[in-house]
């Protein structure tokens, strides 16, 4: 959430700030090589066509990523900014629910069992 913040602030504030959008773009960068490093391993829970939709999506961040710093606009950061929200939003219900499984006994009373 912290980069979406950072290029919303960025875009927000464009004149103020445009000169601080190579140092978000890196730190954009840096977030999702780690995250796909993640999600491309081997022991990766998701599931393989999960893992390369969020490739493909990766892909793009770093493409379009290139294609703001060749030639910056705000506009440009919309997508970016949309992204890391989505991605966000999806991670944080992912863990809440995670969360809330977790807390949640089974319906017929009985303990959990190891998968």
């Amino acid at each position: 959430m912290k980069s979406a913040s950072q290029l919303q602030n960025i875009y927000d504030n464009w004149d103020d700030l445009k000169d601080s959008l190579n140092d978000a773009l890196f730190y954009n960068r840096r977030l999702w090589s780690v995250f796909l490093d993640s999600v491309i391993a081997e022991d990766s829970p998701l599931p393989r066509p999960i893992a390369q939709n969020v490739a493909n999506l990766g892909f793009f961040v770093f493409n379009h990523t290139l294609k703001v710093q060749m030639k910056p606009e705000p506009e440009k950061l919309r997508s970016l900014i949309s992204i890391n929200r989505e991605i966000a939003a999806g991670l944080r219900g992912a863990a809440e629910g995670a969360d809330e499984s977790a807390a949640t006994p089974p319906a017929d009373g009985q303990a959990p069992t190891a998968a």
